[in-house]
């Protein structure tokens, strides 16, 4: 005789299992879609090369093919000008794509952005301020030699750190976190760190200028094999140890009494996301300067097709914000050609658009 079954527990099984195979279909795509525009990402620019091309030189490179094939110029330009550039986009869009879900989960609203709260201009600003006093320093110690480039990472780092940790101060009052102050908090702090990195341009030299241009607009176009291997060894580990979060921002969700009524260690779950954030938006600022509006697109585009679980949104948002890097790197090299123009301009195109679409989505459910 079989079993009898709960009717509600057969819809809440075919509910779940529906749901699990609608976010496999959307995580294979969207990697799918982050494969294409990587290996077109390859092959774009004032010296286009075929994909097929492209997958040829790879293969030979992996030992595949013909190795007459990678002295070639086109083996050149692919393997030691687009590759580095692409790995660093793809990483850079991935930390900032991560960086805006974990503020997002920590301040339990999706308008919070490294870029929007003034995150990213705070680490900007430690950008600029080692590049130009740091190599006075040097020059005043009598060393003789640059700041070497392994150095922007850890001041970004503390750039974005206090930044962030000034930003939570400010906005959470009693262990709520007020939206409001804290859009109007980064405002500020934004402009702050805007007015300080124009006096250090005032005062640095062509070099240092030339710097600084590329900070403020933002640019993958300084890629390189040696700047890549600084960026990676920060923000991979944080790749790895961001999904461990997932349960504690989870748990956030609810608020943060329940969450410690849950056992989860709220203030230990907030300092490490803090920490994260300041990891990683420093890194990126440092190596492809101040790119905005991809941690606010991403995370809330995969919001809405996955739900609000951490365990799919943090590891989606990073494939997300990958892709949307890397193609907003192939159309900040095709639309202007033979220039290119700087891929800030480019997301925040897209951005600015999604960003006023949210407020006045909210505003239409607030009022309904």
């Amino acid at each position: 005789m079989k079993p009898a079954t709960v009717p509600g527990a057969t819809a809440l099984a075919r509910l779940t299992a529906s749901r699990r195979q609608r976010n496999l279909v959307a995580g294979g795509v969207l990697l799918g879609l982050c494969l294409l525009l990587m290996l077109l990402s390859l092959g774009a620019g004032a010296f286009a090369i075929a994909p097929g091309r492209v997958a040829e030189i790879l293969l030979a490179r992996l030992g595949s093919g013909p190795a007459e094939l990678l002295d070639s110029r086109e083996a050149l330009v692919v393997l030691n000008i687009r590759m580095p550039r692409l790995l660093l986009g793809a990483l850079v869009g991935a930390a900032l794509a991560i960086s805006g879900a974990l503020m997002q989960g920590l301040f339990r609203n999706p308008l919070a952005d490294p870029g929007l709260v003034g995150v990213s201009a705070g680490a900007g600003l430690a950008a600029a301020a080692t590049i130009v006093l740091g190599d006075r320093l040097l020059a005043s110690m009598g060393m003789g030699i640059k700041l070497p480039f392994a150095a922007l990472p850890f001041g970004a780092f503390f750039g974005g750190l206090i930044s962030t940790l000034a930003l939570y101060l400010i906005a959470t009052r009693e262990g709520r976190t007020s939206v409001a102050t804290m859009l109007l908090a980064g405002v500020a702090l934004g402009a702050l760190a805007g007015s300080l990195t124009g006096l250090l341009a005032y005062i640095s030299d062509d070099r240092q200028l030339r710097d600084l241009t590329f900070w403020s607009m933002g640019s993958l176009g300084g890629a390189s094999w040696s700047k890549l291997s600084v960026v990676a060894p920060i923000v991979l580990p944080l790749l790895v140890a961001v999904p461990f979060l997932a349960r504690g921002l989870n748990a956030l969700m609810l608020g943060e009494a329940e969450a410690f009524h849950l056992g989860i260690p709220v203030q230990r779950i907030k300092a490490m996301a803090v920490v994260l954030v300041a990891l990683s938006v420093g890194a990126s600022v440092a190596a492809a300067g101040v790119i905005g509006f991809v941690g606010i697109v991403v995370p809330h585009l995969i919001r809405l097709l996955i739900g609000p679980d951490h365990r799919l949104l943090l590891p989606l948002s990073a494939i997300g914000g990958a892709t949307l890097l890397v193609g907003a790197d192939i159309v900040a090299r095709l639309i202007v050609v033979p220039a290119e123009l700087p891929i800030g301009i480019v997301t925040a195109f897209i951005g600015a658009p999604f960003f006023l679409w949210l407020l006045l989505r909210r505003g239409r459910i607030a009022e309904s």
